[in-house]
């Protein structure tokens, strides 16, 4: 029995040693962030702002415009009046903000984000050693959320930036910053994802990691193994307002771009297509004899665009210069990119084939607008009494067409069946093209539409909101 007893013993002894064998081999194969913390924390800092805001402010964003703050000046003047102070008008609070930045350049030359800084009267910075500063602000770019700022000092301490196209997958990052002002706090994880678009921010691929990166964050460095910026902590996505394992950064080659443009002229330019794209569906592929979904499809040209004389609507754009474009929420990214005058060698999938036109880029506009809006449109009478593809189209009156100037359309009076509902076309849509072709009145389209086979899928752009979108049509 004691022979028994020892040998279960001992068994038990030599598991538990195997155990913490095994996890001291594994902590031996894990990153050391040790050396790195304690050499990078002092070129990162803690930015924090303030800005006088209007009382209209801290209403809730419904009941925030122009009107209510005319409105709530009226009434504290005539309520200051009568208590006898003057009726001085519409009161103006300080409101703070908290963010993370690093030093870029011994003489005082910060990167933080553009939302960190954003509408500040005063921005301060406090460094590791406790020291604080008042910062300038040099530019700040909101389509990357990138800011510079300044402050009056020498032999800060500056970090070494990295290579961000080099980055993979799975590989090992640290990040440094002051969340919910916890200065100089620490977290790690690894790289997700590269080249993430978000619907928010098409001009930027994101660095996707799972790094706690929570509110305070923004703005600090992300950095590899070897001590280099990879990254710019910029947002995450989160139901509760904290970590939730899905943080993104800037890539630091991009902000670099802007930075550098900040830096020189003060303000960011970025090349423009002068299209409105949209992604390429399984059914909008196969309506233009594509194999599989890919690529950017231009929904419209606009005009006066770079484009408008090369690109037509329902061409799929499936490289620029070699870059191969894999979805429509990478191609802002390209072509930002690219310099203004820059001619750039396009690859597009038109009517079934591959073709490679060339395109003078141009600047991006400060704001992009449609240049024309939705008309307001009446049904002209007679309607076509058939019902074609499950739907009824009408003309144009007068008042639509001029809106739509050189384009011609039907209205969509009534949706009836099958496929207009399986496509999502709804009663009030403006149909531009129906498979590539032009449709000026509703002869045209039932003239289009009857010659089509059971089972094919066609294209059909229509106008809706004042914005052009390609809807796939399946033919029953």
């Amino acid at each position: 029995m004691h022979t028994l007893i020892k040998y279960f013993l001992s068994a038990c002894l030599m598991a538990s040693f195997c155990m913490v064998s095994g996890c001291a081999v594994h902590a031996d194969n894990l990153p050391d962030f040790i050396a790195l913390v304690k050499t990078r924390s002092p070129a990162v800092v803690n930015v924090s702002t303030k800005a006088k805001v209007s009382v209209t402010h801290m209403l809730p964003e419904q009941y925030q415009s122009p009107e209510a703050e005319r409105l709530l000046d009226e009434m504290l003047k005539r309520f200051f009046k009568e208590e006898g102070k003057g009726g001085g008008g519409l009161p103006r609070f300080d409101q703070g903000a908290s963010g993370s930045g690093f030093i870029l350049s011994a003489d005082g030359y910060i990167v933080t984000n553009h939302h960190v800084i954003e509408d500040a009267d005063e921005i301060l910075v406090k460094l590791n050693d406790r020291r604080e500063f008042k910062a300038k602000l040099i530019g700040s770019d909101k389509r990357s959320d990138v800011a510079l700022i300044k402050v009056e000092s020498n032999n800060l301490p500056t970090l070494t930036i990295g290579d961000s196209s080099k980055l993979q997958v799975g590989e090992w990052v640290l990040a440094i910053g002051s969340p919910f002002g916890l200065e100089s706090s620490a977290t790690a994880g690894i790289v997700s994802a590269t080249g993430r678009n978000l619907p928010t921010d098409s001009y930027v691929p994101f660095i996707q990691t799972d790094v706690a990166i929570n509110p305070g964050n923004s703005g600090g460095p992300l950095f590899n193994l070897q001590g280099e910026v990879i990254g710019i902590n910029s947002q995450i996505f989160s139901r509760s307002g904290g970590y939730m394992g899905l943080s993104f950064s800037i890539p630091i080659n991009m902000a670099m771009d802007v930075v550098n443009q900040l830096k020189s002229k003060g303000k960011v330019t970025r090349g423009w297509l002068g299209v409105y794209i949209q992604e390429v569906d399984q059914d909008l592929a196969k309506s233009f004899g594509m194999l599989m979904p890919s690529g950017a499809l231009v929904a419209q040209v606009i005009a006066q665009g770079p484009a408008v004389d090369v690109l037509k609507e329902g061409d799929v754009i499936l490289e620029v210069n070699g870059q191969s474009v894999d979805s429509a929420a990478a191609l802002p990214a390209i072509i930002g990119g690219l310099g203004a005058g820059q001619q750039a060698s396009v690859t597009i999938m038109r009517s079934g084939k591959r073709e490679v036109v060339s395109i003078t880029i141009g600047e991006l506009p400060l704001q992009e607008t449609m240049g024309s809006t939705q008309p307001e449109v009446k049904p002209a009478l007679p309607p076509v009494p058939e019902t074609m593809l499950g739907m009824k189209v009408v003309p144009l009156d007068a008042g639509a067409k001029k809106a739509l100037g050189e384009r011609a359309g039907v209205l969509v009076e009534q949706v009836t069946g099958e496929p207009a509902k399986q496509a999502g076309v709804l009663s009030g849509d403006i149909i531009l093209l129906l498979d590539g072709r032009a449709v000026g009145s509703p002869e045209q389209f039932k003239a289009i539409a009857s010659d089509f086979a059971k089972g094919k899928t066609v294209p059909l752009l229509v106008q809706r909101d004042g914005a052009a979108r390609f809807l796939a049509l399946t033919i029953e």
